[in-house]
C-alpha cells in the first residue's frame, strides 16, 4: 500500500509541477507586456522667476541700530530694572520666616483672635498651628500680612509677571470652616 500511495504522491506533484510552469510563464509575459507599455509621464519643471530688486525706500528714516536709539533703549530698561530692583532687593535681604516655606494653598486660617490689642490670625500647616500678625510673611511669593480680619488674611505678594518684572500682588486667604 505504501508503494501505491508512493505512486499517487508523485503523479499528484508532476501534475502541479506542470500548472505552476505555465502559470509561471504566463505571469512573466504579462509583466513584460505591462512594461513595455507602459510609458511614465514626467512633468515639466516650471521655468524659474526673474529676480527684480527692490529700491530701498527707509534710506532717510531713523536707523533702527544707531548709537542714540540703542541708548535711549537702555536708559529706559535701566529705569525698568531698578525699580524692579527696589520691590525686590529687601526681600531678598532679610531673613525668612518659617510659614515662607510652604505655598499658600497649603495653609489653612482656621481662627482669630486679638491679643494685646492686635489681631492675630490662627494658621494651620502640616497639623500645626501658628500664629500670625500684620507684618508676618506666609507662603512662597514674598507674601507679607497687611491685615488681618475675623475671616481672611490680606497679603501683599511680589511676584514675576510674564515678561519677567517683579510687581506687586494682593492675595487674601479665606477662614475655612471646619468640616467634620
Amino acid at each position: 500500500m505504501s508503494g501505491r500511495l508512493f505512486g499517487v504522491m508523485t503523479l499528484i506533484t508532476a501534475a502541479l509541477l506542470g500548472c505552476g510552469a505555465s502559470s509561471e510563464d504566463e505571469l512573466r509575459q504579462w509583466l513584460t507586456d505591462q512594461r513595455n507599455h507602459t510609458h511614465p509621464r514626467v512633468a515639466p519643471i516650471p521655468e524659474p522667476k526673474q529676480f527684480k530688486p527692490e529700491s530701498y525706500a527707509q534710506a532717510a528714516s531713523v536707523e533702527p541700530f544707531s548709537k542714540e536709539k540703542l541708548a535711549q533703549a537702555l536708559k529706559r530698561d535701566s529705569a525698568q530694572t531698578s525699580s524692579n530692583v527696589a520691590l525686590i532687593s529687601p526681600e531678598l535681604a532679610r531673613r525668612k520666616e518659617a510659614l515662607e516655606g510652604f505655598p499658600l494653598d497649603a495653609v489653612t486660617m482656621v481662627g482669630s483672635l486679638t491679643k494685646e490689642g492686635r489681631p492675630v490670625a490662627l494658621i494651620k500647616v502640616d497639623n500645626l498651628l501658628y500664629q500670625v500678625k500684620p507684618g508676618n510673611y506666609l507662603g512662597q511669593n514674598y507674601g507679607r500680612v497687611m491685615k488681618i480680619s475675623e475671616t481672611e488674611i490680606t497679603l501683599r505678594e511680589i511676584v514675576q509677571d510674564a515678561v519677567g518684572e517683579w510687581v506687586e500682588r494682593p492675595s487674601t486667604l479665606q477662614l475655612q470652616e471646619r468640616s467634620k
